[in-house]
C-alpha cells in the first residue's frame, strides 16, 4: 500500500521508470506489487513573483518499516530520480497508523 507521491518531476520521465521503481521497491519493503501505487501530482512552483522550474519532492506515504527500510527505499528513489535528469530530490514519509487508516470503512 505505499502511495509514492511525485511532483516537480516531467511525468513523461516518470512513466518510462515506473514498472521498474517499483520492482525494486517490492524486493525492498517486501510486499506485492498490487500495493504500489504512483501519482505524479502537476504543480506550479512560484518564487520571488515568478514561475520557477521548481525542485523534486516524493512523498511516501505508508505503514512504518522501520529505518533501514525507510532508508533503503529513499536511496532507491533517489538513484531513479538522478538516472533521469535531475541532480536534487527530496524525499519524504508520511506515516500512517492502522488505527487511523481505513480501506471499505474497516481500518487495519
Amino acid at each position: 500500500m505505499p502511495q509514492i507521491k511525485i511532483r516537480g518531476i516531467d511525468k513523461e520521465k516518470i512513466l518510462p521508470i515506473s514498472t521498474e521503481l517499483i520492482n525494486e521497491l517490492k524486493d525492498i519493503i517486501g510486499c506485492p506489487e498490487n500495493y504500489f501505487t504512483i501519482e505524479h501530482i502537476p504543480s506550479v512552483f512560484i518564487k520571488n513573483g515568478l514561475i520557477d522550474n521548481g525542485y523534486p519532492f516524493v512523498e511516501v506515504a505508508w505503514f512504518d518499516r522501520g529505518q533501514q527500510i525507510q532508508d533503503k527505499v529513499a536511496q532507491c528513489i533517489t538513484t531513479f530520480i538522478h538516472n533521469i535528469g535531475y541532480n536534487d530530490v527530496d524525499i519524504f514519509f508520511t506515516v500512517f497508523k492502522e488505527n487511523n487508516y481505513y480501506e471499505n470503512g474497516k481500518h487495519f
